[in-house]
């Protein structure tokens, strides 16, 4: 491959990311009047109902999607023989009817959703969003094989989260869906946003051409495709165990706070999945070359651009912590550490994340042991440090602290393990850390410590910009250089669409 189309894959990159970046700052505003609407409104307990439903919900959703979020660029990428909507709906065929059975039961065995045994009848209906999300997910990533990444913004960060905070809020006010609004609310969420994938994605494959559904074919996606499933549904359960097993220790109202804190901490964390959807293609592509050198570095420039945002909204979002779970409600401020935690714990990730892009398809059996792993040290060390916290008589934010802290140590570990792994396949080193992170966080953290000392509304107001420019102009100036300044480069990006798989087809 020449230098040529290294820079284009850059190229590629850095557009699919800035498109997501801008999807990142549009679904931000949209959450957060939603927390705002779920601890106001409808109070931490509800809360906290809902989002141990929304656990169990999105994992058995990401599980019946088989795979397909990173799975189907190689499947269209190796099938230039079949059409590709034929493709993509066999992917779409299966995960219905997985999806399907799986909502059947969790609608007649609803105890795994309601671990506090209160809920009423509407809220079951939130089994509904299982086949919508998994939908969802295999129509967006057939968006991005072909570089469509404004689709996954607009369904993901525009219409999503708008429609659950403009529906919690009226919903609210209906008597007979004030107690289960929240749920009601996700659920026509997640079909407004299937409804925008899907109207992009018609237009984009049409229809089917000759289409049969073959069980010896689905029967093989379903085999090749269990490994990258269950390591999608891992690395997604490392985010989402924690609220489950604190459900088990501690009150509703406690895991209500940390859902506050987790839903914040989140937001950075879209940062790298705004680069997972354009990976997949660029690094596949480079994969039938055997030109592990270029994937070596796209994967440490996208993670090295994914460190950099997450540690600046980090301390933007850090620092002036306990103003922003204020917003919340007074209640939510105990929420504060955790926060802190949940933040630096997607600090620590993004190497893991980048790693596992390219780990998913060259060593995916490791890397599902790998996945297996951290989510096994993630459960013990949680349960481990939140009885620590019981047995010394601390309240219930130490507990969702603990949580976070077990997050964070889990992820710590895998990214070094899965970094290591991936530097022996390839045979070039992986590393995304760079000094000059050092050197913008530590000017960023004094402007931050200083601002604490304003009005809480000024400290969001004014505060969380001052943080973010002061550690935005010290990266910008000692830590990016040509190839990372690609990403704010207005020139348009050369996609390569032209050697796209499903176009040759």
């Amino acid at each position: 491959m020449t230098e040529a189309t290294n820079d284009e894959d850059l190229s590629a990159l850095a557009k699919g990311g800035k498109q997501n970046v801008l999807g990142f700052l549009l679904r931000l505003l949209a959450r957060i009047p939603f927390l705002f609407i779920a601890g106001r409104l409808y109070g931490l307990d509800a809360t906290g109902r809902f989002a141990s439903a929304l656990v169990v919900v999105e994992l058995t959703a990401l599980i019946c999607a088989m795979g397909e979020k990173r799975g189907l660029a190689q499947r269209l990428s190796d099938g230039e023989k079949y059409h590709p909507a034929n493709l993509v709906y066999d992917g779409m065929l299966l995960a219905l009817l997985f999806s399907g059975i799986a909502a059947a039961f969790f609608w007649l065995v609803p105890a795994p959703l309601f671990p506090s045994g209160e809920n009423t009848e509407l809220d079951r209906l939130i089994v509904l969003a299982i086949p919508g999300y998994a939908l969802t997910e295999i129509v967006l990533a057939a968006q991005a094989y072909k570089y469509d990444i404004a689709t996954t913004v607009r369904a993901r960060a525009i219409v999503e989260p708008w429609t659950i905070s403009i529906a919690a809020g009226a919903f609210y006010f209906v008597p007979v869906l004030s107690e289960s609004g929240l749920s009601m609310a996700y659920l026509v969420s997640i079909y407004a946003g299937l409804a925008t994938g899907l109207w992009a994605f018609f237009r984009s494959y049409g229809k089917p051409l000759g289409w049969r559904p073959s069980p010896n074919y689905m029967g093989k996606i379903v085999l090749r495709a269990l490994p990258l499933a269950t390591a999608d549904a891992i690395e997604w359960g490392t985010r989402r165990v924690d609220v489950f097993i604190l459900g088990l220790f501690a009150a509703p109202s406690a895991v209500g706070v940390y859902y506050m804190a987790q839903q914040v901490a989140s937001l950075p964390q879209k940062l790298k999945t705004s680069f997972e959807p354009i990976l997949g293609p660029v690094i596949t592509k480079n994969l039938k070359t055997k030109n592990y050198a270029a994937i070596a570095k796209q994967v440490c420039q996208v993670g090295f651009w994914i460190i950099a945002a997450q540690a600046g909204i980090g301390l933007a979002l850090g620092v002036p912590g306990e103003a922003i779970m204020g917003l919340f409600g007074p209640d939510a401020v105990g929420g504060t550490g955790a926060l802190a935690l949940l933040l630096l714990a997607e600090v620590v990730a993004a190497t893991a994340v980048v790693s596992e892009a390219v780990l998913v398809y060259v060593a995916r059996v490791r890397n599902l042991w790998i996945s297996i792993a951290t989510i096994a040290l993630q459960a013990v060390l949680t349960i481990i440090l939140i009885k620590v916290v019981m047995a010394y008589g601390y309240g219930e934010p130490f507990k969702a602290a603990a949580a976070a802290m077990a997050l964070m140590i889990a992820l710590g570990v895998a990214s070094l393990v899965k970094a290591l792994l991936l530097t022996k396949i390839l045979g070039h080193g992986i590393n995304n850390w760079r000094w000059a992170l050092v050197y913008a966080a530590a000017p960023a953290t004094l402007v931050g410590y200083l601002v604490t000392y304003l009005p809480e509304w000024a400290e969001l107001a004014l505060g969380v910009p001052a943080i973010l420019a002061t550690y935005g102009y010290v990266i910008w100036k000692r830590g990016f250089g040509p190839e990372d300044r690609v990403l704010f480069s207005r020139k348009k990006a050369k996609s390569g669409d032209e050697t796209l798989p499903d176009q040759q087809a």
